[in-house]
């Protein structure tokens, strides 16, 4: 599976924004609250590859929410590598299925909504080689 983006934990997305777009030359190319996860979310990729490999920038948005629990434990940086499950209905479903069989369990029972209208599904970073993996997709 390709990457799909690199989410990373930040306390304001315009200042982060700012530092992607001045330093790396990186455009946003979206921004939305995702409240059932407690985020604000922005995407910034390459402007001369839009469709490639984005940024995910998280800023919480309740301090019980999971990436402000996260900011709190470990700090700002790194939350979360996301693979493309693949576009269709069942295709997050499906990869969540063959992880599952591989010995890496899905954190929820089921795919649910995530940002950009995608479904998404997360595994715990001691099934993933230390890092919390996110399956994008539908």
């Amino acid at each position: 599976m390709k990457i799909d983006h690199v989410g990373v934990a930040v306390r304001s997305l315009d200042e982060a924004a700012a530092f992607y777009r001045r330093h790396l030359g990186l455009v946003e190319t979206h921004r939305e609250e995702v409240a059932a996860q407690k985020v604000k979310v922005a995407f910034l990729s390459d402007p001369a590859d839009p469709s490639g490999t984005s940024v995910e920038l998280l800023e919480p948005t309740s301090p019980d929410g999971a990436v402000a629990k996260f900011i709190a434990a470990r700090g700002l940086g790194m939350h979360h590598l996301a693979f493309d499950a693949g576009r269709g209905a069942g295709s997050v479903a499906s990869a969540m299925e063959r992880m599952r069989a591989g010995g890496a369990p899905p954190l929820e029972n089921a795919p649910r909504p995530g940002a950009r209208g995608h479904q998404v599904c997360f595994f715990h970073p001691k099934h993933c080689a230390g890092v919390l993996v996110e399956l994008v997709g539908g």
